[in-house]
């Protein structure tokens, strides 16, 4: 029981086919793309994981489902030009402690999450922070914490593991200085950032890395994937920039389709050797990609990889709160689905519209994507798909690169 009187969730290793299941994933990854150093990373990084990827039931989209990300404030001590949250100044009606503690007991009532992220904004600089750790850790969360890592130094580092804090993920847009500032906004982002990342590793915080691949950064990716080796990387997520928020004042950097083709491709190859494990965010043809590279399109090693990878994860196991209560299925998929101030979370998880349509997008996605016979491990970037469309966030995604032998298929 948690000290409010609420139980508390189950912990990440229960059930244990959850277990499995992610081992399953990373081995079935690891075949695909010939990585090198599977073995030496499920030693060192893939038990450290598993409390972080708690509740994961596969590989996809940013990560892996089931997991909820909260935007606990739109503050933020820079100005990124990418934001897709618009970070800078706090919104007027964001949740305050009390409604807060109250939302975290109402998510926990969901039994596929084990893990909260805390995002933002920059979730650091809200004052009530680390009493917000603390009741989510009390409620059975394990917290990770997505930062632009400035303000963390090894004192709050450690205060952050003392209140379940068991990883972190910190944006990185460049290995020079020079570029990763001009992307932040700010003369010491770099530098600040590098001190956060010493922090992090030294409080035994799982390190991950969030890249945003963009034409800003794109000729430099090879060398930030190196970095993170050589910080001792255990995640990345290479996310692609999706014209939201303030990043649509910069919709020309966004990656095209021979773009994206060319990043899932460069992706592929540079796994082989990465000491880190790579995901893509905002690019879920990598999961067809790598089937269609080693010729499994029918058959038990597809109906595999429809168990393992999930591609778009948007509304079907991720879920994004935004810092006045509003219900998203991602940050790049702007739908209000619900408000947690007015309706309980369990019953917008469960009722939406707009969360039924996108777990079961195998018969309601459109055009290309609705046609496609990988709509289960891809899907479309439902992000992308949404921006290029006007508002449809079930129409085809204009990025896919895929052959037009795209035509559904009964595997035998």
């Amino acid at each position: 029981m948690s000290r409010n009187g609420s139980a508390t969730l189950n912990n990440f290793y229960m059930p244990a086919i959850l277990l499995a299941r992610q081992a399953l994933s990373v081995l079935s990854f690891g075949a695909l793309v010939g990585w090198k150093y599977l073995p030496r990373w499920l030693l060192k990084e893939g038990f450290k994981s598993i409390p972080v990827s708690a509740g994961a039931i596969g590989m996809g989209c940013i990560g892996f489902p089931a997991h909820p990300a909260w935007e606990v404030t739109s503050a933020c001590n820079l100005t990124c030009i990418h934001c897709h949250a618009s970070g800078g100044r706090p919104s007027p009606d964001e949740m305050d402690t009390v409604d807060a503690k109250r939302f975290i007991d109402d998510l926990a009532k969901v039994t596929e999450f084990r893990m909260l992220v805390y995002t933002g904004g920059e979730p650091t600089v809200r004052p009530d922070l680390m009493d917000l750790l603390a009741h989510s850790k009390d409620a059975g969360f394990r917290n990770v914490i997505a930062t632009n890592a400035t303000l963390i130094d090894i004192n709050m580092a450690r205060e952050m593991t003392r209140h379940g804090v068991v990883g972190a993920a910190v944006s990185l847009d460049s290995p020079t200085e020079e570029t990763h500032n001009f992307v932040r906004n700010s003369p010491r982002a770099y530098e600040l950032a590098m001190r956060g990342i010493r922090a992090i590793r030294e409080a035994g915080m799982l390190l991950q890395i969030n890249v945003t691949a963009m034409n800003y950064n794109f000729d430099f990716l090879g060398e930030i994937i190196d970095l993170a080796d050589e910080f001792g990387t255990s995640i990345m997520l290479m996310y692609q920039l999706v014209p939201v928020g303030r990043g649509q004042g910069i919709e020309e950097a966004s990656l095209d389709l021979e773009e994206n083709e060319r990043l899932l491709r460069f992706l592929q190859k540079k796994q082989r050797n990465a000491h880190t494990i790579i995901e893509p965010v905002a690019g879920p043809q990598y999961w067809p990609h790598l089937l269609e590279s080693k010729r499994i399109t029918s058959g038990w090693p597809l109906r595999l990889a429809e168990t393992v990878f999930h591609g778009c994860s948007a509304g079907r196991g991720f879920v994004y709160i935004k810092p006045d209560g509003e219900v998203w299925p991602c940050p790049f998929v702007p739908v209000n689905c619900g408000n947690v101030r007015h309706k309980k979370f369990l019953e917008i998880w469960r009722e939406s519209e707009v969360f039924q349509n996108l777990r079961n997008r195998e018969t309601r996605l459109k055009g290309k994507c609705g046609d496609c016979r990988y709509s289960t491990v891809c899907g479309g970037c439902r992000g992308r798909s949404m921006a290029a469309s006007g508002g449809d966030y079930l129409a085809e995604d204009p990025s896919c690169f895929l052959p037009v032998r795209r035509k559904k298929l009964t595997a035998p």
